[in-house]
């Protein structure tokens, strides 16, 4: 069995590296939360994804193995956040937003949208090799 807990590395670009994590656990509040942790310079933030309640369009697994590690906003997307694009996709819009708080949390549903949306297209784009930019999905 894979351990889910270890650092991954995740290289942006020849000069900035980031090591990885998530975790799923339920706070001492008693909410399960899942959290990608990035780590940079001795330097740590958390992109933290907590449930809503009903109707909030705010889901999180909440420690069932089925989707564990995923969020989703009830539209019919859904982020795996064990995924290498998604915490990519979540550095990027973060850092165009600004920079990383040192040893901060960040709401992650802040980010959801702009992450959904980022993955998607890259898994459309890898999925059709060869074809040309801007040529609507295949079916």
């Amino acid at each position: 069995m894979r351990n889910d807990h270890r650092l991954r590395r995740l290289d942006l670009d020849e000069n900035t590296t980031y090591l990885w994590s998530h975790r799923q656990k339920k706070g001492r509040d008693g909410v399960w939360r899942d959290t990608v942790t990035v780590h940079r310079d001795g330097r740590r933030t958390r992109f933290v994804f907590r449930p809503g309640g009903p109707g909030s369009g705010r889901y999180v697994s909440e420690g069932h193995p089925w989707f564990q590690g995923c969020a989703a906003d009830g539209r019919g997307n859904l982020i795996n956040l064990r995924e290498p694009a998604v915490v990519r996709a979540l550095l990027d819009e973060a850092t165009r937003r600004g920079p990383l708080p040192d040893d901060g949390e960040l709401d992650g549903w802040e980010f959801f949208a702009a992450v959904a949306e980022a993955v998607d297209l890259k898994r459309a784009a890898a999925a059709t090799p060869g074809v040309p930019p801007g040529s609507p999905p295949g079916p």
